[in-house]
């Protein structure tokens, strides 16, 4: 798998965004979905990585930075097919050691709160993420969970 910096403007990317829109719709009031949408991805505070197995898109992942030492982890998914493969662990080992490289003191996370981001939840806490208050812009919602793992 080939994780590389993306500008958003490939054919496959909207669709894997959209997917992940539509899921978290699934689950959540619209009031509730924080997940970005192409355009607020374009965003100069926002960087951009998917993952690629050849030409295949698998997976992408985005680092927002929220001031010098903070950054938030932003559409973090994976492809449908191609779950329980590692590939949300290996994005998300890339956007550590990107937030490191930055000198980022604080990493941080917003994520569902229902049974369906269970597997989710569970691979921040193997990296070490903690529950945490709301963050940035963010406040307290039945929908949400919030992480943050100091680097």
């Amino acid at each position: 798998m080939e994780i590389k910096i993306d500008d958003l403007s490939g054919p496959q990317i909207p669709e894997l965004l959209n997917a992940h829109l539509r899921d978290m719709a699934l689950h959540s009031p619209p009031e509730s979905v924080h997940a970005l949408d192409l355009d607020s991805l374009r965003k100069p505070d926002i960087s951009f990585w998917s993952a690629w197995e050849g030409s295949l898109l698998v997976g992408c992942g985005a680092l927002k930075e929220l001031d010098e030492f903070h950054a938030e982890i932003k559409s973090m998914k994976t492809a449908p097919g191609h779950l329980r493969k590692g590939i949300a662990q290996e994005l998300l080992k890339h956007l550590i050691e990107v937030a490191m490289q930055r000198r980022y003191k604080r990493l941080s996370l917003e994520t569902g709160s229902m049974a369906a981001f269970e597997p989710a939840r569970q691979l921040y806490t193997k990296f070490q993420f903690d529950y945490c208050p709301p963050f940035a812009d963010y406040s307290e919602d039945p929908y949400s969970v919030f992480m943050s793992k100091l680097l």
